[in-house]
């Protein structure tokens, strides 16, 4: 992969993480069985430092792509 810095593991969780629902308007198309699923995701994001939903990730700028379970970051500062 082109230009990412990190690789960072997705985990599954129990139950589904709060997520903000401006991000939920980012992601209008996508199905609803997908969206559950994505909301019971979660990285270790290495920008932040801290626990955030799949869904934050998957829509931030440092986002580059997912492979098995594994996102591709460029770990940018915002």
């Amino acid at each position: 992969m082109n230009g990412e810095k990190y690789k960072v593991e997705v985990k599954s969780l129990k139950k589904s993480m709060k997520v903000n629902p401006d991000l939920l308007e980012d992601v209008k198309g996508l199905s609803p069985k997908l969206l559950g699923r994505m909301k019971k995701e979660a990285v270790e994001c290495p920008v932040k430092k801290t626990m955030i939903s799949f869904l934050e990730c998957f829509t931030c700028a440092n986002f580059i792509t997912r492979v098995k379970g594994v996102v591709y970051c460029k770990g940018e500062p915002f």
